[in-house]
């Protein structure tokens, strides 16, 4: 599958919605951290599964905003694992080694100091890297950068910094959380949810969408090698 894969243009820019890792614990018999590790580990896996194959940009859904409502106990557990993993990109050795640039894309205000500070160490130490490049949604929600983009517009049309009959698409998307990055051409979605969940809203409309019943810990090398094969398969027409 994978020599099938790469004799054809692979996707520029693939966005994951990472769900499962609780139920996948449940199934297992395990305490639900045990998803969220196991969880964590299949992250770093499919990183090196896009360098692997040449996907320049990946960006995935961490922790929604409403992801807060969940039991004090679990988010304080999965604000722990991103803070130590966030230390541990700013040190991994593959990270400089394939010019990964790392982006935290969201609400960092509602996110703990120690947390920022985290966040800050790995997006400092990759600024330079202009390879690939991987983007972590983690507090953050489609309405919301909308929202925030609208009253950045707002304010700059106020302040006559732009014209408002000059207002179009691009003006919006050079607004977003993800203005750097053009948008993502595959979304694959695991366990078996079949919605977008607030993710990226404005930036899908013309992406490619692959659903999986895995579980986000369970998914495999070959699972997401079918995705980007569907992905090759379709033709993409946006709307014509």
């Amino acid at each position: 599958m994978k020599t099938l894969v790469l004799q054809n243009p692979v996707p520029d820019h693939v966005a994951i919605i990472m769900d499962g890792n609780r139920r996948y614990a449940e199934e297992e018999g395990r305490p639900s951290i045990d998803g969220h590790l196991m969880g964590r580990d299949k992250l770093e896996d499919v990183l090196e599964w896009c360098v692997d194959l040449g996907i320049r940009i990946l960006t995935v859904y961490a922790f929604s905003t409403e992801n807060f409502k969940r039991s004090r106990t679990e988010v304080d557990t999965l604000m722990g694992l991103f803070e130590e993993n966030f230390v541990k990109i700013a040190r991994d050795d593959r990270i400089k080694k394939n010019r990964i640039k790392v982006t935290v894309l969201g609400q960092k205000e509602m996110l703990s100091a120690s947390l920022r500070a985290a966040i800050e160490e790995a997006e400092s130490s990759s600024r330079d890297h202009d390879r690939y490049f991987f983007n972590l949604a983690i507090a953050y929600g489609g309405r919301e950068e909308l929202i925030t983009a609208i009253r950045r517009i707002a304010k700059d049309s106020l302040e006559h910094r732009i014209d408002p009959e000059q207002i179009d698409e691009n003006t919006v998307s050079n607004y977003l959380y993800t203005a750097q990055f053009p948008d993502p051409d595959l979304v694959l979605r695991t366990s078996g949810e079949v919605r977008i969940s607030n993710f990226l809203l404005w930036q899908l409309a013309y992406s490619e969408l692959y659903f999986t019943d895995i579980y986000w810990p369970g998914l495999t090398f070959f699972e997401f090698l079918r995705a980007v094969r569907s992905y090759q398969l379709r033709k993409r027409r946006y709307g014509k």
